[in-house]
């Protein structure tokens, strides 16, 4: 977790909504996983930004 940089958190999160939206009229579960999932990775990258910056 230390190596991954925030741009490397903000992406992820941007696959998880872009695969949650397709996804979203087959699989809501699925839908809703990733749309938490996605979440808890842009805030991931939002806490490792506000780290590397001090």
């Amino acid at each position: 977790m230390k190596n991954i940089s925030a741009v490397t958190f903000y992406f992820a999160s941007v696959i998880c909504f872009v695969f949650a939206n397709v996804l979203k009229g087959t699989n809501i579960s699925v839908y809703y996983v990733l749309l938490v999932l996605g979440v808890i990775l842009f805030f991931l990258g939002v806490l490792k930004r506000i780290g590397t910056n001090r």
